[in-house]
């Protein structure tokens, strides 16, 4: 089943109690384009509803509704998306209402190579019965692969509201439920564009113990556009080196023939180009468990042990798997069969289309690392790095984040934070600005280990610098004081200015890692506003929660 995306309301035709509300909660806009589908699913069978982002609905709503539709994804470790911040903190709070007459279900979508996998969905679906609301469907958790499991939900969640919506008004009729025919699509993720490589250039200087790659490639002929913010999804391939250990450990031919799910192909085909075999998910690991028949596998992955799990996954892939708990005959079909499409990665664009006509840089670090005895590397990092030339074709996608944009006022200003490769959309920010002559201040947070070898793009930024373009820049390079000084250090030595930013009403930008540096990072700002603004600890949180509803805080966070 598919839908059309032109629909895209935040209020359906009929505003009465009985009314489908499709509330979603997105990070990047996975969750958002599901909305948009549920949303244009209910109107092709007559279902008044009104779409709504979690991030704009008022807390006062939820105690109205009848028939809820919940989207939501899991941003990082367990924690919910920015815009569902704010509702998440209120189901669990004191001040939730009782929802007795609720009918919902909920559809979480994550990431299963994260521990928390699709937690923020479980915490809603959960919340929603612990406060009586009734819940017409399982929820359905989804991995970076969603798309026909969402699909599936959507229909089967309308199915379920059909007896629970007032069907008497304008939009109302006697829905039936019947596939809808896929339209005719342009170049996204089911249909990628097979890219070329226009150029490649290692940032960092000699000595550096980093390898960073601006890549350049071309989307000619593509019909490919983005805006800054957005990220190009990349489908690389495994090492061949690691397929064939895998094979080796596996005890199978690698020319043996399997379904994959681009059809029939080779062992070695197949688990080059479909299957993540670099990670360990916990589902991957319960079916390998069943597959092994492995007791301390199965132990392992024990409720009770999630962190113990946690660390033996760290660093190893499914060869340390097989070798430790091996599986006397199994087929190569039956060990495709647990696991998971190998997802794309997505890039920061780090280019403006109105500069960089038909192109699409992006900033990469080469992942490389040694660990358990054996030498590891990032799947598409070294795909980059390693194997591809000018004559191999990137399969890439646009992936578009909303929120994660530039201020629709080019008055105003930006502050934009960015260690290491999270520079990369900043790069993008800054050309679009000049090349639209946008006339808001901007200042750059950049930091890295070396200033000698580890500035990436410095030549770039002190073009921008002394064009205007950039009014100010602050660095932190890690590495080069016996102190260790990171970017959130040099945001509170310029708290003061900084704050006057803010206030004055700059937007507030943070692309980088999600670990440590977005953390760190978050807490700085609200000591800042804390201590500048005169604020308790409270007030401050208040306050950069406020920045973040009215996206004047945005993060793209990893």
């Amino acid at each position: 089943m598919t839908t059309s995306p032109t629909i895209d309301s935040q209020s359906g035709p009929l505003s009465g109690e009985t009314t489908l509300t499709i509330l979603y909660g997105s990070q990047t806009g996975n969750g958002k384009g599901v909305a948009r589908q549920a949303m244009a699913r209910a109107a092709e069978l007559g279902l008044p509803a009104k779409l709504k982002d979690m991030g704009d609905y008022k807390m006062s709503e939820l105690k109205k509704e009848k028939n809820l539709m919940v989207v939501v994804s899991t941003h990082g470790e367990g924690d919910p998306p920015d815009p569902a911040i704010e509702l998440h903190e209120f189901l669990h709070g004191k001040r939730a209402p009782k929802l007795e007459g609720v009918n919902y279900s909920v559809l979480a979508l994550g990431d299963s190579s994260y521990a928390e996998y699709c937690q923020t969905g479980a915490d809603f679906d959960e919340r929603l019965d612990a406060l009586g609301a009734t819940r017409l469907i399982d929820r359905v958790d989804c991995d970076v692969d969603f798309e026909d499991a969402a699909e599936e939900w959507i229909e089967k969640s309308l199915e379920a509201f059909v007896d629970k919506v007032d069907m008497s008004g304008p939009a109302g009729g006697v829905p039936t439920f019947v596939p809808v025919a896929a339209p005719k699509t342009t170049f996204n993720k089911k249909n990628p564009f097979n890219a070329s490589l226009l150029e490649m250039i290692n940032l960092n200087g000699a000595g550096s113990a980093k390898e960073t790659w601006h890549v350049e490639v071309s989307l000619e002929g593509s019909g490919l556009t983005y805006q800054p913010g957005d990220s190009l999804g990349v489908f690389p391939t495994n090492p061949p080196e690691v397929v064939s250990a895998l094979i080796n450990a596996l005890g199978l031919n690698p020319d043996v023939k399997v379904e994959a799910p681009t059809g029939e192909a080779t062992l070695k085909d197949a688990l080059s180009h479909s299957y993540e075999i670099t990670l360990i998910t916990r589902p991957v690991a319960h079916k390998y468990a069943e597959l092994s028949r492995a007791g301390k596998l199965t132990k392992l992955l024990g409720d009770d042990r999630k962190d113990e799990f946690q660390e033996y996954i760290y660093g190893r892939d499914l060869i340390d798997l097989v070798n430790e708990f091996p599986v006397a005959g199994v087929s190569a079909q039956e060990f495709v069969g647990i696991l998971r499409k190998l997802p794309p990665r997505l890039y920061s664009l780090a280019s403006s289309l109105h500069v960089h006509p038909d192109e699409a840089h992006l900033t990469v670090a080469a992942v490389r690392f040694h660990s358990h005895g054996r030498g590891r590397k990032g799947v598409c990092s070294t795909y980059f790095a390693d194997r591809i030339d000018e004559e191999t074709e990137i399969p890439v996608y646009v992936d578009t984040n909303e929120n994660f944009k530039m201020p629709v006022d080019p008055a105003t200003p930006m502050i934009m934070v960015g260690p290491g490769t999270g520079v990369a959309p900043f790069r993008a920010f800054l050309e679009e600005r000049e090349a639209l002559g946008g006339t808001g201040r901007n200042w750059l947070f950049f930091g890295d280990q070396h200033f000698t070898t580890d500035f990436l793009y410095q030549i770039e930024w002190q073009r921008f610098l002394k064009d205007g373009i950039l009014e100010r820049m602050d660095v932190a390079f890690s590495r080069d004081q016996t102190q260790k000084i990171y970017v959130q250090h040099r945001m509170l030595e310029r708290a003061r200015d900084l704050y006057a930013w803010i206030e004055e009403g700059a937007t507030l930008y943070v692309c980088g890692d999600e670990s440590r540096m977005a953390h760190d990072v978050h807490e700085a700002l609200v000591q800042i506003v804390a201590n500048e603004g005169e604020k308790s600890r409270e007030d401050a949180e208040s306050y950069v929660k406020d920045l973040q509803k009215t996206k004047r805080y945005q993060r793209d966070v990893y």
